[in-house]
């Protein structure tokens, strides 16, 4: 057996008896109820935040200052991964890559369907499980089903680029960190929610700010996480001959 599956297999092992061992001899106490700061979150988020979704409300109100230092790096981590795999541009291929014509008007349907489906996780976010991360990674999906199927260049041909993509997710950032600046000018705090931001619009609940950290959050998430995608399907022969298109 390969030694690394050995000391791998070890690792488990001995991680789980420890964990069996801590919980028999330890006595821990199992919570019975809810902590109080977790009886204030659900008793209060409705009203402090405008959204009847207490992750959501924590998320980008009670500890939004938070978040938003956690999306810059994740930002950070994807530019500084991107500049790794930056090679020069010299020509683009134009040879016909892709599977059959029946995989690829499938791919076109569901893409569809998973675009859809990512919008809804985006904008109901505020009121259902969801929100800007898991929205912007359903549509991320979509492209990853198409670069094997078309080809990384039926993206790159409709002017879908890595530089683009990038430059999309820094345009979201910057309207994530307006959106927390913008109460300063009133002289509320920053990342202030409906103090400053409507909490319905034409009778439409869209739980203050949090609605619009959720949408640049899924153009951030998904513009990278394509980008990335774009990246790593880039031919080896491109990285030694210099040459890439993305």
């Amino acid at each position: 057996m390969n030694t690394r599956i050995l000391v791998l297999i070890l690792l488990v092992v001995s991680a789980l008896s420890v964990s069996i061992a801590a919980s028999l001899l330890l006595d821990i106490p199992v919570p019975r109820g809810l902590k109080e700061l977790a009886v204030y979150y659900v008793s209060n988020t409705i009203r402090d935040t405008g959204s009847p979704e207490a992750v959501a409300a924590i998320v980008w109100d009670y500890r939004g200052l938070d978040t938003i230092y956690e999306t810059l790096v994740l930002y950070l981590a994807i530019v500084g991964g991107l500049a790794i795999f930056r090679v020069t541009l010299k020509t683009i291929t134009k040879t016909p890559i892709g599977l059959t014509l029946f995989s690829k008007t499938s791919t076109k349907i569901i893409s569809l369907l998973i675009a859809t489906i990512s919008a809804a996780i985006t904008f109901h976010g505020h009121l259902t499980p969801g929100g800007g991360f898991p929205g912007g990674s359903a549509l991320a999906v979509a492209a990853m089903l198409i670069i094997p199927v078309f080809s990384m260049y039926a993206l790159l041909e409709k002017g879908v680029t890595s530089t683009k993509l990038v430059a999309l997710r820094g345009f979201a950032l910057t309207a994530i960190g307006l959106v927390a600046l913008l109460p300063v000018v009133r002289g509320l705090e920053i990342v202030t929610n409906q103090k400053f931001y409507p909490t319905q619009i034409l009778g439409i609940p869209v739980g203050g700010s949090i609605s619009l950290y959720n949408i640049f959050e899924s153009i951030a998430v998904a513009s990278g996480f394509i980008a990335i995608a774009l990246y790593l399907s880039i031919p080896e022969e491109a990285y030694k001959t210099g040459e890439s298109s993305a």
